[in-house]
């Protein structure tokens, strides 16, 4: 039996031959500096290649649907099993995949609303009892005399198929008529149907014309029509076809062929104009019968309750309003005036005001509404009346004013109402055929819940089923921890009935939620977009997925899971590896939090330096081994023989401060704090607290707002003070730089314009007569037109994995021969596109616009990555750095709100403590630097603390401490604090055990009962 994967001279991207044996069924941390070889080595080489044999085990039928995996540079490994691979960047953008859905939850829910979910009246409130076929007759009975309908058996019901079996059946049966897809046929002219697509079909059972003693035969044709469609039954008025042409036509349709005084059909004359086109045909007027679900009262019918009718992706049950997006886009006012002190002849509307100066004929309008409303278009306007801010957003409501327009030397008035700027903006959205416009408009709009459901994403009828009390939607409004709670308690409150159905389905409910409880997802609701949720939270939760499938023998790769994730919660993390690793998987973590690294059964050390200086393994072993190596950098921070020293004094800034006022955004609680302008500001709290509704969604949006004149829309809060003590704000966030191979560092910082400009300005260029453009590999010219710039050829080989090959033209240089020509130093501009960044820094060392760049891009870490390494390629710690750097190039003016989202992600100890020192440069030369922010060693380091709390979620959204560090420690209700205090000590602070944890939160929880 294999007991190790052995890696025999693995060379992915930096790995220099590595070899190395792994246990199998073991905790393993690969760790080192960032850029040392560590994903090269996890996912590229070992991942990669257990991924790859896989799927090559799989029928060539089968392998043309799967992604399939170059296979790596390596000589060979041994002993792998079938790879999973758990990264960041897993989860969909999708505005309809929500945390429910991704983990399958909403799949039971659906399953558990429809098998035991008890439909209620909206109008009376009861409970909707079945249906019997008399009260169905009586329904009938009480439409108007004479009115003529059809009684139909809907047999189909948006499924797929031809059903031409079916149809003969229904022939052979007795019936004539069907209508397929709102259109009637004779059964033996009906369309052949493609199977591909939904359809509709339903038996014409009777033609139907209320008048007393029909009551008999009618309830012998519901008795059919119900028994032909599983007890569902359709009554339609007669003149509700498609088209006028079928009115008269539809008259003679039935299967009975009694009681009919109007002419007689004409099937030819039906066919006429027939496209075949599905229709999705409701006619107005319907009236659904079921034998099971409907109020007598309010005649609200469920036609059948089934897991479909709970999809908000399916049209059975979504919302028809917002098509099951729970939400839609409307014209906001808040990007509208995105600059409330600009006055409207400033350009305080901005889509009124694009043009420089703005357009006249929107001037002369709002000319015409300031002399019928009396006030002036130099006041400000947040100094115009509410009254007047609404007629200017919404118009007139249908009073005519005055509007004079000036034409040429002409002058002409004209008397109507005015429809406001959002209304003048939904006219030009629906009237436009231009996708440019349509674009442009649509960056005034933000989503707001749909009036219709008001955010429930369903139907009225799905709504109308509950469970104890509860509707589904209501269920994925919980977070995670309190629907554990709800669906726990509800076995007591089933009957017994209910409770053998739905034992099953709870069963797999409780123990889904309960691993997104253990992997400290417990604040997350259910229905939180999977758009929404960090690196960290997308992969816990398809690491709670992969341990609820309970597969053993697996070879699971996870990235940096630990993300996002405070050190309260990080033990919950680290026990759910354990339970992996336990249930005879092997686990392999590329990871930089010491927590992990001790906890680890075998830790693999990269290095000795990034990129080029990497690609080895510099220790091996358990932890003891690992201490033991005095030429490992990551052994000397965990043996304390490096440290990121606390700061002897802390800043006290320059005497001014930046407040929010109120804010409310998400689960933030009427929020006041203040941040110290010139000082380093960590804003901290557990998981889910609020701190991004704080920083991002309201300090930032607010200031960009006033500070940068964006377009986004603030969190609500009373007011922002203070930035007027500031000139711009810069948020960094792990965004990509670029979307396409073709963006790369040296592009995004705008060191590629500089060299371009250099290599054209050199004696060879000027004789040629070759311009910067010439230097390009995005337009013709100078680029290799055999591959258009890429260096590769792409070769599409079906269920084989795309080969991509190097072009034989230009063998990868991008360039044609005529531009690689043209040298300086020796060195064409393909080889300085190949340098890295610390050899193009000295390589430049003459040009200073090129080497501060590069020097900058070195000062924050990232000396090893290429100048031109593609975008798509860089990690996202890599891509904020790289921002991080084009910001530092620029002039300082000692007036700059920066902003990081977790900087540290992705980044060694080492890379740390080097980022640390930029920022606080920063904040040296008078900026201000805001992060949120896990790791203890940049709080440690902070001038000022702002720590969020207690818990996460709606249980969050308080501030618990503010001030210095110190301050902070000394606050009993911060876990923060409590995790820090052995760093100001000196002392190395130790993961809590699982008691020591549930104790805190039961001190806190009770802390804040007695505060409330």
């Amino acid at each position: 039996m294999l007991t190790t994967i052995s890696v025999r001279g693995a060379r992915e991207h930096n790995l220099k031959g590595v070899d190395v044996d792994l246990p199998r069924d073991k905790l393993i941390v690969i760790t080192g500096l960032s850029g040392s070889g560590k994903s090269s080595l996890a996912f590229d080489t070992i991942y990669a290649e257990g991924q790859r044999r896989y799927v090559e085990s799989l029928s060539a039928y089968a392998r043309q649907f799967l992604e399939l995996m170059q296979k790596p540079d390596v000589d060979h490994i041994e002993g792998l099993s079938p790879a999973i691979s758990i990264e960041q960047k897993t989860t969909s953008r999708n505005p309809r995949s929500t945390v429910a859905t991704v983990t399958e939850i909403y799949d039971y829910m659906r399953l558990l609303w429809a098998r035991v979910g008890i439909p209620y009246s909206p109008v009376t409130g009861e409970p909707i009892a079945a249906q019997q076929v008399s009260q169905m007759v009586d329904r009938v009975m009480a439409l108007p005399e004479g009115t003529r309908a059809y009684l139909l058996a809907p047999v189909v019901r948006g499924r797929k198929g031809e059903y031409r079996k079916e149809l003969a059946e229904w022939q052979k049966a007795g019936f004539t008529r069907v209508r397929i897809d709102g259109q009637f046929y004779d059964i033996e002219d009906a369309p052949a149907l493609d199977k591909k697509y939904k359809h509709d079909i339903e038996v014409v059972v009777d033609r139907i014309v209320v008048r007393e003693g029909i009551e008999t035969r009618l309830a012998d044709s519901f008795e059919q029509a119900l028994k032909l469609a599983d007890g569902l039954a359709y009554v339609d008025p007669a003149d509700a076809s498609p088209s006028r042409s079928r009115e008269g036509l539809a008259e003679g349709l039935s299967g009975r062929g009694e009681g009919g005084d109007s002419p007689s059909p004409n099937p030819s004359r039906e066919r006429e104009g027939s496209s075949g086109m599905k229709l999705d045909y409701a006619p107005p007027g319907r009236i659904t019968f079921s034998e099971r679900f409907a109020c007598p009262v309010s005649g609200f019918t469920i036609p059948e309750i089934e897991p479909r009718l709970f999809s908000f992706n399916a049209p059975q049950g979504a919302c028809p309003a917002c098509d099951g997006l729970g939400e839609k886009l409307i014209f906001d006012e808040m990007l509208v005036v995105p600059n409330e002190t600009l006055s409207l002849k400033k350009g305080a509307i901005v889509p009124w005001a694009k043009s420089q100066p703005p357009s006249p004929y929107y001037m002369q309008v709002l000319a015409s509404l300031a002399r019928e409303f009396d006030f002036s278009l130099e006041t400000p306007w947040n100094e115009l009346s509410p009254e007047v801010q609404r007629v200017i957003l919404h118009g007139t409501e249908g009073r005519p004013v005055t509007l004079r327009f000036i034409d040429g030397r002409k002058s002409y008035e004209v008397k109507k109402p005015f429809e406001g700027v959002i209304g003048n903006l939904n006219r030009r959205l629906l009237q436009t055929e231009s996708a440019w416009m349509r674009e442009e408009l649509g960056k005034y709009q933000s989503a707001q819940p749909c009036e219709t459901c008001g955010g429930a994403r369903l139907k009225p009828e799905a709504l109308a089923v509950k469970i104890a009390g509860e509707n589904i939607s209501h269920a994925t409004r919980m977070s995670v921890v309190d629907a554990l709670a709800w669906f726990t308690s509800l076995p007591p409150q089933l009957s017994d009935q209910q409770r053998a159905i739905a034992e099953r389905i709870l069963k797999e409910i409780v123990e889904r939620l309960g691993f997104l409880n253990n992997v400290g997802l417990d604040y997350l609701n259910l229905d939180r977009t999977s758009g929404t949720l960090s690196g960290g939270e997308s992969q816990r939760i398809r690491l709670a997925s992969q341990i609820g499938s309970g597969l053993s023998g697996v070879l699971y790769v996870l990235d940096e899971p630990s993300i996002g994730l405070h050190q309260r919660d990080n033990d919950m993390l680290l026990a759910t590896l354990k339970r992996l690793r336990d249930l005879g998987n092997t686990v392999i973590v590329v990871e930089h939090d010491e927590d992990a690294i001790r906890t680890a059964d075998y830790i693999v050390d990269m290095g000795p330096g990034a990129g080029v200086h990497g690609g080895e393994i510099v220790a091996q072993g358990d932890l003891a081994e690992l201490l033991s190596h005095d030429n490992s950098i990551t052994a000397d921070y965990l043996a304390g023989r490096r440290e990121i020293a606390v700061p002897s004094k802390r800043r006290k800034g320059n005497g001014k401060k930046l407040t929010v006022h109120g804010a409310r955004a998400n689960n933030l609680r009427d929020v006041t704090a203040s941040i110290p302008l010139g000082t380093f500001t960590c804003i901290t709290g557990v998981s889910g607290s609020g701190k991004s509704s704080f920083t991002i969604d309201t300090l930032y949006a607010g200031a960009a707002r006033a500070l940068n004149n964006a377009r986004m829309v603030c969190g609500p809060c009373e007011k922002i003070t203070g930035l007027e003590h500031l000139d711009k704000v810069i948020d960094i966030d792990q965004s990509p730089i670029g979307r396409t191979p073709r963006s790369n560092p040296a592009t995004y910082t705008g060191a590629f314009t500089q060299i371009r400009d250099w290599f054209a300005g050199l004696p060879e260029s000027q004789a040629r007569g070759y311009k910067p453009g010439r230097f390009s590999f995005n337009v013709k010219g100078g680029r290799c037109e055999a591959c258009q710039g890429d260096g590769v050829l792409k070769i599409e080989m079906h269920f084989l994995p795309d080969v991509y090959v190097t072009c034989d033209v230009c063998h990868g240089a991008r360039y044609n021969r005529e531009t690689l020509e043209v040298k300086f130093k020796g060195k064409s501009i393909a080889d300085v596109l190949d340098m890295t960044v610390e050899d193009a820094a000295e390589f430049f060392k003459a040009v200073p616009g090129i080497r501060d760049k590069m020097a900058m891009l070195v000062e924050v870490g990232l000396g090893y990555i290429k100048v031109g390494q593609q975008a798509t390629t860089l990690s996202g710690g890599e891509a904020q750095r790289v921002k991080l750097a084009k910001e530092l190039s620029r002039r300082s003016t000692g007036q700059t709100l920066y902003i990081l989202d977790e900087p540290t992600t992705g980044l060694h100890f080492e890379d740390v403590r080097k980022l640390l020192e930029v920022l606080h440069a920063l904040v040296e030369q008078g900026n201000t630097v805001v992060v949120i922010e896990h790791n203890l060693d940049v709080i440690k380091t902070a001038d000022w603390v702002i720590d969020l709390g207690p818990e996460g979620g709606v249980k969050g959204g308080e501030i618990i401490a503010t001030g210095t560090p110190e301050d902070v420690v000394a606050e009993p209700r911060s876990f923060t604090g409590q995790y820090l205090a052995p760093l100001l000590k000196g002392k190395e602070a130790k993961p809590a055990s699982e008691p020591e944890v549930k104790a805190r939160r039961a001190t806190s929880m009770r802390q804040r009962e007695a505060a409330e």
